[in-house]
């Protein structure tokens, strides 16, 4: 801590003596005109030779990462958006003023770099430096060069170092950016219209969860920070905009995970006249072709196993899965009370009082949702634990939906919507009895969203994707705060 508190009072020093010089070590007049990019683009095939013979003129800056002194001369390595790139310094072609500058300048410190390329003699293409101006002083020093930022603690909390100093971690980012690009650009060309929704709602709905609450002075009233768009969307779907879609922050109070954010990204779409059957259909055809997209391939690598999303992908039954992967039987599964025992045998800490349904979800959650690696649709969900998903027509116990998982976890929900504002009145009754009987996942009667049913919801297919977890898995990242650029974190204790 000493040797750290005297680096930084050194560079301090340094920016002193510089403005004692008449230059402004956080300068603002230098105009880049090109990235190292450009350079390894224009002549990352041209010989020493051709570089020579045909000088061309680069104005760049970036970051030092790196440098080799040499007496009168020096290499450094810049970064900038697009990559590094190493340059020569040196005191015959800086002149005196400049190269004395150099002498002041420490890694991390910003430069602006006017300059030619040329081949070194291990044949490495670089800039020769012909001016060079300090563009902002670097008080803090960068981790040391060959260790580099380990520790993930500080990695999640100062990201602005990750993204310094580990160079694939901002791949992860471009590549996020590239996915939810891909996304919005196949849903524009299947005809669904973007829109926006209010993350403050003056009522917590669209998916069972605790919210975060706010309170808005001037209306003098309780918000809540929104835990899913859906309600907003379907009243859309209501008014005329038949395909709509929103990618979309949402806010769950509740548990911090590898898979859990509080603040986490949804793409979530409506389609009036679809029905869930035809959703499982454009998922798989999104997710194929995104991956290929992005990947070059359907197969990909995650946590060192093979995962395959060629179609076509599985589908099964909450009940066939929990009979594929556990010694149960359609006979147990139709059982309630062997439904109980099942649950306290796997060890779960189970209610008695918990309904059939939510009982024979939770034993998919522990004995199934692990084993579904390759992309996988289960369908067959109890209808109570589906409160805005249409009754299947042959058997009212479940409903009309799905959630697609891979590699063990849970990439998207959808089904065909409830449109029967009686029966939507009906399970909104339920849910604020369970509300008002402690459950501080359910939630209360949304009176308008009802109205609006009453004007007509065309019958509609809705689904919810998570894009953080979509990105984990195209970038092989094994935490969802390795995909949020600003997780979610303790307050930080001060040594």
């Amino acid at each position: 801590m000493e040797e750290s508190n005297e680096l930084i009072a050194q560079r301090r020093l340094k920016a002193a003596e510089l403005r004692d010089g008449g230059i402004n070590p956080f300068a603002n007049d230098f105009q880049v005109a090109h990235t190292s990019e450009e350079v390894f683009l224009r002549h990352g095939e041209e010989d020493a030779e051709s570089l020579e013979n045909g000088p061309v003129e680069y104005t760049l800056a970036g970051r030092i990462m790196a440098r080799r002194d040499f007496g009168k001369a020096a290499f450094i390595q810049i970064k900038d958006r697009k990559a590094r790139l190493q340059v020569y310094v040196a005191k015959n072609l800086l002149g005196e003023e400049d190269f004395a500058l150099y002498r002041k300048l420490d890694i991390g410190d910003i430069v602006g770099i006017r300059g030619t390329p040329f081949r070194t003699k291990t044949g490495e293409l670089s800039i020769r430096a012909l001016s060079l101006r300090l563009l902002t002083k670097s008080f803090l020093p960068l981790p040391e060069k060959w260790h580099g930022l380990t520790d993930v603690e500080t990695r999640y909390r100062q990201r602005y170092l990750d993204l310094m100093v580990n160079p694939d971690v901002a791949g992860v980012f471009k590549k996020r950016a590239r996915i939810i690009s891909f996304i919005r650009d196949f849903m524009v060309h299947h005809d669904f219209l973007e829109v926006e929704t209010p993350m403050m709602q003056p009522m917590a709905g669209g998916a069972t969860a605790r919210p975060f609450v706010t309170y808005h002075n001037t209306l003098k009233m309780e918000l809540f920070l929104r835990i899913a768009p859906e309600l907003y969307l379907k009243r859309l779907v209501v008014g005329g905009l038949e395909r709509v879609f929103e990618i979309n922050r949402n806010f769950r109070n509740e548990g911090i995970s590898i898979q859990h954010n509080p603040e986490f990204t949804m793409m979530e779409f409506y389609q009036a006249y679809a029905t869930y059957e035809e959703l499982m259909d454009f998922t798989e055809e999104l997710i194929c072709a995104l991956v290929e997209e992005v990947n070059g391939s359907r197969q990909l690598t995650y946590n060192g196993r093979t995962v395959d999303v060629s179609p076509p992908w599985q589908r099964l039954s909450i009940r066939e899965a929990i009979c594929a992967h556990s010694d149960l039987t359609e006979e147990d599964l139709a059982d309630r009370d062997r439904v109980l025992a099942a649950a306290r045998k796997l060890g779960l800490e189970v209610d008695s009082r918990l309904s059939h349904g939510k009982l024979l979800t939770e034993i998919f959650d522990a004995v199934a949702e692990p084993q579904l690696w390759n992309p996988t649709f289960i369908t067959g969900y109890p209808t109570e634990v589906s409160p805005l998903s249409r009754k299947n027509d042959r058997n009212p116990d479940i409903v009309d939906r799905f959630e697609l998982f891979v590699v063990g976890r849970e990439l998207a929900n959808g089904f065909s919507e409830l449109n029967d504002p009686d029966d939507q009145k009906e399970r909104f009754l339920r849910q604020l009895a369970e509300k008002e009987a402690g459950d501080e996942e359910a939630h209360g009667m949304d009176e308008d969203y009802i109205r609006a049913l009453e004007y007509g919801l065309p019958p509609t297919a809705g689904e919810g994707i998570g894009i953080d977890r979509l990105v984990m898995l195209l970038t092989d990242s094994p935490s969802i705060r390795d995909v949020i650029l600003f997780p979610q974190l303790r307050k930080e204790v001060k040594g």
